[in-house]
């Protein structure tokens, strides 16, 4: 079938095939099925994780530059580029700069917005999270692990702490691995609030290797190592937000409202 629109669904990409399969491919699978006049492509960000599949596995993910040649040569001439990002920083600029590259050569090219945009979207999120937690006791916190950037955008994951207890979920912690809030800012958090249990889960699309290394791993530097040296009783959940349907309908949302 030949198809004049597209939705080009990007992702960072992860290397950990399982979690890729309960993540993008099904956030990918419900566009599809919510847009059934669209063709659905892929792309991902990370050079890094395109090469390594490459090298590994034999599998070419394409650029985002090389998914719109694909789609021009395939006849497309209308565009959505639905971000799969957590928040609008350095990956989503990056890949918004690339695909305007391609604007005079498409008769439209349109932009979902990332999952994060917004305060409606942040109170989505955080209902969707919770779904997920509500057999968690008051006496036990839930710590969150984005991903954290040097963007100023970054900003959203303290608001969005904070938002977690406005809305009445004092024992949820929202951190980053890469920027702020940081582990010891957690650490000092957790501690004051006097936890019973601690439950580690990644606040990321996909439960990659941030999730298996630096969250749940047994080095001593690791989230689960180092709250466990503080006394804490630990329990890791390896499910990225991709695996939520909430969230995935979140995404679908964000391209309703760009369709119109």
């Amino acid at each position: 079938m030949q198809y004049s629109k597209a939705i080009l669904v990007v992702s960072f990409g992860t290397s950990v095939n399982e979690t890729r399969e309960k993540t993008i491919d099904r956030i990918e699978a419900d566009i599809k099925n919510a847009f059934p006049e669209y063709a659905v492509y892929r792309a991902w960000t990370s050079g890094r994780i395109i090469r390594k599949l490459r090298q590994r596995d034999g599998v070419h993910i394409d650029t985002v530059t090389e998914a719109m040649e694909r789609m021009l040569a395939d006849g497309v001439t209308e565009v959505i580029v639905q971000p799969t990002h957590v928040i609008g920083g350095i990956e989503n600029d990056r890949m918004t700069e690339d695909a305007l590259v391609f604007q005079d050569r498409f008769m439209s090219i349109r932009f979902g917005r990332p999952l994060l945009s917004g305060e409606e979207d942040s109170d989505r999120v955080i209902r969707a999270v919770m779904e997920e937690y509500k057999e968690l006791p008051s006496s036990d916190t839930l710590v969150l692990m984005g991903h954290g950037t040097p963007h100023q955008v970054n900003e959203v994951y303290a608001a969005l702490d904070g938002r977690f207890k406005a809305m009445g979920y004092a024992n949820v912690f929202l951190g980053t691995v890469e920027a702020s809030p940081s582990l010891d800012m957690l650490l000092s958090s957790v501690r004051a609030y006097k936890a019973g249990r601690v439950t580690l889960a990644p606040f990321m699309v996909v439960a990659g290797d941030h999730a298996l290394n630096d969250m749940s791993g047994d080095d001593g530097e690791s989230w689960k190592s180092r709250f466990e040296a503080e006394g804490f009783t630990v329990r890791c959940v390896l499910r990225g937000l991709g695996e939520y349907e909430s969230i995935r309908r979140l995404y679908v949302k964000h391209i309703q409202d760009t369709v119109g």
